[in-house]
């Protein structure tokens, strides 16, 4: 399943599904990209020519580097002072014949080292204005898509299906990304602060109760032990 996920909403706004012989690269042409938007990627998605494809578009990537490639430096910024852990920033130009034939425009490059792993990383990306630093939170970010297929596994029963046909399949998982937005909808427009799987544990646990969903967020959880099994209650 790749997913095209917005951060700022934690939702996913366009999934494909494919079988899993199919290449990660091919999933990038059924995107709806759009202009001046962010689109990070992982390495897996690592295709030069769809990703000029982006960059005429007027939208703008960010993805991890694969492969040693062949380039040229146009410029460099100053990172000798720096101490935000960004090692080199660049622009490159590619000089392979093959690549700079699926990438003739030139490219940013910045070198990251994150502390916190104690390993260095290669960025890839066609917008030459924001930071370097910014770059490398953007592929940050990309963590978050990962949160997510991590919480459908474990709390939706992906790890399990019902039927083993395309359709059944297609339906556990549609009917699984649908409750997570619909969970999702409810945290952001009641405005809840907690996370989607805190949201998630409390509805499942009142799904009989008449209360409104704000009060159930509201009043305070008890915890009731009943042969064995706990209870949810709230008072």
């Amino acid at each position: 399943m790749h997913t095209l996920y917005e951060i700022q909403t934690d939702i996913p706004t366009f999934i494909h599904i494919t079988e899993a012989k199919v290449h990660d690269q091919r999933a990038m042409d059924e995107i709806p990209y759009e202009q001046g938007a962010y689109y990070v990627f992982d390495r897996g998605y690592f295709d030069l020519k769809r990703l000029y494809h982006i960059n005429e578009i007027e939208a703008y990537f960010v993805i991890r580097q694969r492969g040693n490639l062949q380039y040229e430096v146009i410029s460099e910024g100053d990172t000798m002072h720096s101490a935000d852990g960004v090692l080199s920033d660049q622009v490159i130009r590619l000089t392979n014949y093959f690549t700079k034939q699926k990438y003739p425009a030139v490219l940013r490059r910045v070198t990251y080292y994150a502390a916190d792993k104690n390993k260095t990383f290669v960025y890839l990306t066609n917008n030459m204005e924001i930071p370097a630093t910014q770059v490398a939170l953007l592929y940050k970010y990309r963590w978050r898509v990962e949160l997510f297929f991590k919480w459908i596994k474990q709390h939706l029963k992906i790890k399990s299906f019902w039927g083993t046909t395309e359709t059944a399949v297609r339906i556990q998982i549609y009917s699984a990304i649908t409750a997570y937005c619909m969970v999702a909808i409810v945290e952001h427009d009641l405005k809840l602060h907690r996370s989607t799987y805190e949201v998630l544990r409390i509805l499942s646990a009142s799904l009989l109760d008449k209360t409104p969903i704000k009060e159930l967020f509201t009043k305070k959880p008890e915890y009731v032990a009943d042969d064995g099994q706990l209870t949810l209650n709230f008072i």
